[in-house]
């Protein structure tokens, strides 16, 4: 029997064992009981240690599932990759735990890695973490006051600019830092991997988490006003803007979650106005914060597709990153620019599995906005297959009424890159020679110095700065490396490495570097002002690499071991630090603990200082599902 044809009958008798009576397995699981004072204890929190991340089933799926359940064409009866995303990861789990697939049995932990990142969130999560249940229910839900008459940080950064640089409303300086001490914690029910940066405005704490749930806190207490399930896992800052024709609703709340929907939500309230898929790829996915501004939604959106794509078995690659604009008030398309064209077939493998090309140059951070340009300006991934495209590994300027591209950078001519290539038998899909995977995954920093110059900062995995000039096309100002390393090389051997972003105040950026440390850099010549490095909560160096957050007198950094640091801003000096991967006692009573400081950094408000613990994408992190709240009084 030919190798299709036994694959189609393989997985056609799996559709019928395994999918029975579920084509699509969307429906809610079963409610959790009323009334219950405390939400069980989700299994696995704080895990880590050599546990697969939470998102390895996607290459588990590529490798041992998608030559039948296909993401462009099905073999037999086999639901496609798209109808699986559909179904709960309950069903998903129950479906393979046990289950042989073409002769190979997954491992109860790889089932469950399958349904959860298949289906979005963890398991046991659906109708059992809303915020009706929880015992720190606030008392009133008084109305909300203007977010932008009082002291908040609204998304990614506070400003359109990515500085990630809180002025007068951080009410916090270097010399009350070292008096910081936890106010109260709030732990994600079933959360397993929380490294969503929060959003608080008018008072209030917005955070969501990977349980499919958005919760609104009171920022002082952390008290609960409402919960919304949006189904999925949020990776990114919940952003609020003006709405009107939606009712009563003034405020929303947009978010996007990991199936690439897009979610506007009453922020008084917690019920949804809208609700918009942008991209119709399988393994879509909005894993930065999205950006308003004058009555528009500026959406990033990237993908999964090239973790295992070089397995011979998956079509590989169909997916495209893009920035997609929506009105505000009704959630209706105006804009998509894509990054990449088109993708057409362009070869077959050995095995018959058609191929496509080209692909990826997935936006993984928050856009910056230029109003003086009237420009959005984003970082781009690689490409994954070819006709390479000028667009990925690129810092790109777009037009904000149309999204016509304005201006381009690139930062590596060549730069083709997929996973699950190492193997004896891989894709044709293959990249050869394979890239460096240098795509840009932090946000723009947008400048403007003393003298009226605005130089465009960005940071690249080499640990190079750059320098654009966005009144210039793009023009480049410098390029350096502030860890002694030769600007524009691309090994890396632990040269450290720059991949979720920086802040900048007072003349100078920072960047998380990795193992390297924390380096400064002046934002207008490049030279370099300091570097900190700190021990880890375990031996060693700890690894410096989330985005960092500036107050006046005062940068914040967070480690892969869960330390918060806070070191003074002229001199990189310690000021204060906290271990956050231990055990919590939480306003909600949910078993809840911190882990990994990996990628969102804190956010400083009103004297206090939020940050989210427990980054466990990858395999072997810290896992963790605790909101930390500090303050000084």
């Amino acid at each position: 029997m030919g190798r299709n044809r036994f694959a189609a009958a393989v997985c056609g008798a799996l559709a019928i064992l395994v999918f029975t009576s579920a084509a699509f397995l969307g429906a809610q699981a079963p409610a959790a009981p009323q009334g219950a004072a405390t939400p069980p204890a989700q299994p696995g929190a704080g895990r880590g240690g050599g546990i697969p991340g939470t998102e390895t089933g996607w290459s588990t799926f590529q490798t041992q599932c998608a030559g039948c359940h296909g993401v462009v064409t099905r073999i037999g009866t086999a639901p496609m990759t798209a109808e699986i995303r559909a179904m709960t990861p309950e069903r998903i789990n129950a479906a393979l735990q046990g289950k042989t697939h073409q002769g190979r049995t997954l491992s109860d932990i790889q089932a469950r890695r399958v349904g959860e990142f298949m289906g979005g969130r963890p398991l046991g999560s659906t109708n059992a973490a809303d915020a009706k249940d929880m015992p720190n229910q606030c008392r009133a839900n008084p109305p909300m006051t203007d977010p932008a008459q009082s002291p908040g940080w609204n998304g990614w950064s506070h400003d359109l600019a990515n500085t990630r640089f809180q002025t007068a409303a951080a009410r916090l300086d270097a010399a009350n830092v070292p008096k910081l001490t936890l106010k109260w914690a709030f732990g994600f029910p079933f959360g397993e991997s929380n490294n969503a940066q929060p959003t608080i405005v008018s008072g209030r704490v917005f955070a969501a988490s990977d349980n499919g749930y958005l919760y609104s806190l009171d920022a002082k207490t952390g008290c609960v006003y409402w919960s919304y399930q949006q189904g999925s896992i949020v990776r990114n800052s919940p952003t609020i803007g003006p709405v009107s024709g939606n009712g009563n609703a003034r405020w929303a709340v947009f978010l996007g979650d990991g199936h690439a929907y897009v979610h506007a939500v009453d922020a008084q309230t917690g019920r949804q106005l809208w609700r918009v898929r942008v991209d119709n790829h399988p393994v879509a996915r909005i894993t930065a914060a999205v950006k308003y501004h004058e009555g528009r939604v500026y959406v990033p959106v990237s993908g999964s597709e090239e973790f295992s794509a070089g397995n011979i078995d998956y079509p590989c690659c169909t997916s495209r990153g893009a920035i997609v604009a929506l009105d505000a008030n009704t959630g209706k398309q105006i804009w998509a620019t894509y990054n990449v064209g088109e993708p057409k077939p362009w070869k077959q493998n050995p095995n018959g599995v058609q191929l496509y090309g080209p692909s990826a140059g997935g936006i993984w951070a928050a856009p910056t906005i230029d109003p003086v340009r009237g420009a959005l300006y984003a970082g781009t991934g690689d490409a994954v297959t070819p006709p390479e495209s000028p667009l990925t590994d690129a810092v790109v300027a777009m037009d904000l009424k149309t999204g016509k591209v304005l201006w381009s950078w690139r930062s590596l001519e060549y730069d083709l890159f997929m996973g699950g290539c190492g193997g004896a038998t891989r894709s044709e899909a293959c990249p050869s020679p394979m890239g460096p995977d240098f795509d840009i995954g932090n946000s723009p920093i947008l400048v403007t110095l003393a003298d009226g110059r605005r130089p465009l900062l960005v940071g690249l995995k080499n640990a190079d700065v750059v320098a654009l000039d966005p009144d210039a096309n793009g023009t480049l100002l410098f390029r350096v490396n502030p860890l002694g390393a030769t600007p524009g090389a691309t090994g890396r051997g632990g040269r450290g490495a720059i991949v979720w972003g920086g802040a900048a105040s007072e003349g100078k950026v920072y960047y998380g570097t990795g193992a390297r440390g924390v380096a400064a850099v002046q934002a207008a010549t490049g030279e370099n002002a300091w570097l900190f490095t700190a021990p880890g909560a375990r031996g060693g160096t700890a690894g410096l690499g989330a985005a960092p957050t500036a107050i006046p007198g005062v940068v914040f950094e967070g480690a892969t071991d869960g330390q918060l640091f806070a070191v003074n801003s002229a001199d990189g000096t310690q000021l204060w630090q906290f271990n956050t991967a231990q055990d919590f006692d939480t306003v909600n009573k949910v078993t809840a603990r911190g882990g990994a400081i990996s990628t969102s950094g804190a956010v400083v408000v009103d004297g206090m200082v939020y940050v989210s613990s427990g980054y466990a994408i990858v395999a072997g992190a810290s896992a963790g599902n605790v909101l930390l709240a500090f303050g000084t009084e």
